[in-house]
């Protein structure tokens, strides 16, 4: 017929035997969990790092003072392998007999005294040359202490005490004067052979441990020189005050 559409319409209806279209559903595989024995392990080895990145600038700077020396250079004060750790229970007192935690001690280098209250010659020309090389380093002196321990019970001579600024707390480059007993003071600081602990000045690193011991009698110069590249050899890790 004219005007008809011969083409027959495509069903959209299956047929009644076919079936329906079959889904295949693959089942995610199930978390692996880390052991904890691992995940202990994995966090004390990322803890380790951590200390090795902070530790890093001061083991450099020690290697190349001690032991990378351009030009055959030697240290004048005796270098104490391994330096030892100030204890963290070292019985220290003011002189108001007030206790005072050894951390209080960290953060700066500190050049040590030690002597009886009464002070003799030889202590009063270490506190002078204390004070001296302090002075002596400039704009460098901040990042330095001064520190007298008693090893007795003697109330040290005012004259001494006015003659150095002595104080319980260390401000504006006054000495630090603390008491301790000499038994105790053997766990840290120790004389040479054939010496006791006064007739030397100890050189203690801002973390706290001890690490050079001058000779009897020190010549300024000589230490003032050991000093300063030290300071110089930790310029990257350590700053002024605490």
């Amino acid at each position: 017929m004219s005007g008809s559409n011969s083409s027959a319409p495509v069903s959209t209806v299956p047929p009644p035997d076919a079936s329906p279209l079959a889904l295949t559903v693959h089942s995610m595989p199930p978390p692996q969990l880390e052991a904890p024995g691992r995940r202990t392990a994995h966090g004390r080895f990322k803890m380790l790092a951590v200390l090795a990145v902070c530790m890093a600038p001061v083991i450099a700077s020690y290697v190349t003072y001690f032991f990378i020396k351009p030009q055959g250079r030697t240290n004048y004060a005796e270098l104490i392998t391994p330096p030892r750790a100030l204890p963290a229970d070292l019985p220290l007192h003011a002189l108001s007999g007030a206790a005072v935690s050894p951390a209080s001690l960290h953060g700066q280098w500190l050049l040590v005294v030690v002597a009886d209250g009464a002070c003799d010659r030889r202590c009063e020309s270490h506190l002078l040359l204390q004070r001296q090389l302090r002075e002596t380093l400039g704009r460098e002196k901040d990042r330095v202490d001064k520190l007298w321990l008693i090893t007795d019970d003697a109330p040290p001579r005012p004259a001494v005490m006015q003659g150095i600024g002595a104080t319980e707390n260390a401000t504006d480059g006054a000495t630090t004067v603390l008491r301790v007993a000499p038994a105790a003071l053997s766990r840290w600081l120790a004389p040479a052979a054939g010496h006791a602990l006064s007739d030397h000045i100890y050189l203690v690193d801002p973390m706290g441990q001890w690490m050079m011991r001058t000779p009897p009698s020190p010549q300024p110069a000589a230490l003032k020189r050991d000093i300063e590249r030290l300071l110089r050899a930790s310029a990257s890790w350590d700053l002024p005050g605490r």
